[in-house]
């Protein structure tokens, strides 16, 4: 097992400006006996959270092979309000890495007890499994090299276009590509760093990913002035959520309470810009994304809808 996924145990706030007020007083025994996820958390003391090793600044691995980002801040923050839910005093926490292909069936057969990654909350996933509230909000978009010229999503017809099979992102692409005649010759990559390895080497015309992960891989790249993202969008903005497994909702109400006060309070904030609109590890690189009205609303009135309508 790497460094990079090692255990730690929780026994206060993780992140400043941010606390439950179990980490005054301790855990307390909960009401009713427990059961799902929770139960396990109660008879382990461990909980286990899926993480990805190159989704910058979602969830990456740095120089020192700790896995750092987004998510991975927002989750270690939600442990301690898990914890007392589990009515334990001390909660280990295992990084486990996950993919977009493994994710789902590692939630399923119990390897982790939450993905905490960037997956897109639909209709579709909602019949596998359960989402928290929304944490972020991105569009489907396409990156292309400036010199190709390539900006809406007629310019792409008789392409060849890449994106990472599992993700939303597959589904979208060949929905389009049947609806509007497209032509388009679409390819797979293991991972986005694949996928823009493809579009950096000509392998591949544009490549279709959320617009902030299309965003992380530009500003990483050796040249970004060499690329531009489409402004026009493939679909609607679509949320964010922790990924939970379904049929348990006491532990996706005891995820969404500990989110919804993390939300409000000024941590919330300060996590958002530290990663999205500061430098960040390991090469001070900066994404430019600062917070949109449609999330700012989202975390002031938080939900779990899928109707971008609610945003």
């Amino acid at each position: 097992m790497r460094k990079a996924f090692s255990t730690w145990i929780v026994g206060a706030a993780l992140l400043t400006g941010f606390s439950m007020s179990v980490a005054q007083t301790g855990a307390q025994p909960p009401a009713a006996p427990l059961s799902g996820t929770l139960k396990k958390l109660a008879d382990t003391g461990t909980i286990a959270l899926g993480v990805r090793e190159n989704q910058v600044p979602f969830a990456y691995v740095d120089d020192s092979q700790n896995v750092i980002g987004f998510t991975v801040d927002i989750c270690k923050a939600l442990v301690e309000s898990l914890k007392a839910d589990a009515g334990i005093k001390t909660l280990k926490v295992e990084l486990k890495p996950v993919t977009a292909q493994t994710r789902l069936a590692l939630l399923g057969n119990g390897t982790i007890d939450m993905d905490c990654a960037s997956v897109t909350n639909n209709a579709a996933r909602q019949k596998q499994v359960a989402f928290s509230n929304t944490f972020f909000l991105t569009a489907t978009a396409f990156a292309a090299k400036k010199a190709s010229n390539l900006k809406s999503i007629a310019d792409l017809k008789g392409k060849t276009v890449v994106a990472v099979p599992g993700s939303n992102h597959m589904v979208i692409l060949n929905e389009l590509n049947l609806k509007q005649n497209l032509n388009l010759r679409i390819v797979n990559a293991k991972d986005q760093p694949e996928a823009f390895l493809m579009l950096a080497t000509d392998r591949a015309a544009a490549l279709v990913s959320d617009d902030v992960l299309l965003a992380s891989a530009i500003a990483s790249a050796k040249d970004p002035g060499d690329y531009v993202i489409s402004p026009d969008t493939l679909a609607p903005p679509e949320p964010y959520g922790l990924v939970m497994r379904r049929d348990d909702p006491e532990f996706k109400a005891a995820v969404d309470k500990a989110l919804s006060a993390y939300l409000a309070s000024p941590a919330a904030k300060a996590n958002y810009d530290k990663w999205f609109v500061q430098p960040i590890a390991p090469r001070g690189l900066r994404m430019n994304f600062p917070m949109s009205p449609a999330l700012r609303k989202a975390y002031a009135k938080p939900t779990d809808s899928i109707d971008p309508a609610a945003y």
